[in-house]
């Protein structure tokens, strides 16, 4: 694919996309897209109907969805119907950024940068057919889980049963596991656990079915930011600069908080390598020994004993 291609940042939910998808974006090359798949998207970004949490697109489904994407990839903004919807102030300052972002990259031929979680599932379908270059972030099984239940996050497992295809071609292996936890409703550290578990096991599926993407590991730039994104940067042919290296240096900065308030879930701005284990200040050993019980069989993929120290 070509270095003008749009760009799909991906994985779980708090998994650092947002983080991912502001980086790349501050390379000036992109107009960032902020998920369209989400439930309560703005209808000016994308004009089609979403419901599900973790939609599924794949050949068998796309006019759904195609002529949407199409529009969104072309930064066609839908301003009529986002007045009709607007409900708040709050709503109406989205508009102006949302219609300011594509009206601005239209106007300096920027490519769209998707961020957009709730898209992992989908990945193959965005490269093959909106030719999109993929990058997929992976957060410790632990990391995500405490961060759930931080905010109170649970998930409704029916969002994945009810759909179809996404049953016979992702997750089909998981089906008798949701049943039996989605009549657990007050045990979230399983259910978290099972949610990472099954969004990895498909991630690693990709890598089997060599996807040409780009799998991340949310410590690994934690860690070494500059580093890490500099080489993310090489592998999708965007030109790095001590402006990038700035914005980078100020997002993860150790003068940052740790974690981000609860007020602004969706700050870049922390101390990279404080945040790293933050989730053994959170969870109780109890909890930890849980976690990695539950996600071994996908974890071991992705994680070593060291990362569990």
């Amino acid at each position: 694919m070509s270095d003008r291609s749009p760009i799909l940042v991906t994985g779980a939910h708090r998994s650092g996309t947002t983080w991912v998808g502001k980086m790349l974006a501050a390379s000036g090359r992109y107009a960032y897209v902020s998920e369209p798949l989400n439930r309560l998207h703005r209808p000016g970004v994308f004009l089609a109907p979403v419901d599900h949490w973790y939609t599924y697109i794949s050949f068998d489904n796309e006019t759904l969805f195609l002529q949407a994407f199409q529009d969104t990839l072309q930064l066609r903004y839908h301003l009529w119907d986002e007045v009709k919807s607007l409900r708040s102030l709050k709503d109406a300052g989205r508009m102006f950024r949302d219609c300011g972002r594509f009206n601005l990259g239209k106007l300096w031929n920027k490519q769209p940068l998707l961020k957009d979680p709730f898209a992992v599932f989908s990945a193959e379908w965005f490269a093959g057919r909106l030719g999109c270059r993929v990058v997929i972030t992976v957060r410790h099984p632990a990391s995500f889980v405490s961060s759930l239940k931080r905010y109170d996050w649970s998930f409704n497992f029916t969002d994945f049963l009810s759909q179809p295809l996404l049953m016979r071609d992702c997750l089909e292996p998981f089906s008798q596991e949701m049943e039996t936890v989605q009549n657990q409703p007050h045990d979230a550290l399983v259910k978290a656990s099972l949610l990472w578990r099954m969004i990895y096991h498909v991630v690693w599926q990709y890598r089997q079915r060599e996807l040409p993407c780009h799998i991340l590991r949310h410590e690994d730039l934690s860690a070494e930011p500059v580093e890490g994104f500099m080489g993310l940067y090489k592998s999708l042919g965007i030109p790095f600069n001590p402006k990038v290296e700035a914005r980078i240096l100020k997002a993860t900065s150790s003068e940052n908080p740790t974690e981000v308030s609860k007020r602004s879930i969706h700050s870049v701005n922390l101390d990279s390598r404080a945040n790293i284990k933050i989730w053994q200040k959170r969870l109780t050993d109890k909890e930890i020994i849980r976690i990695r019980e539950y996600t071994a069989d996908v974890a071991d993929l992705y994680y070593t004993d060291q990362d569990w120290a």
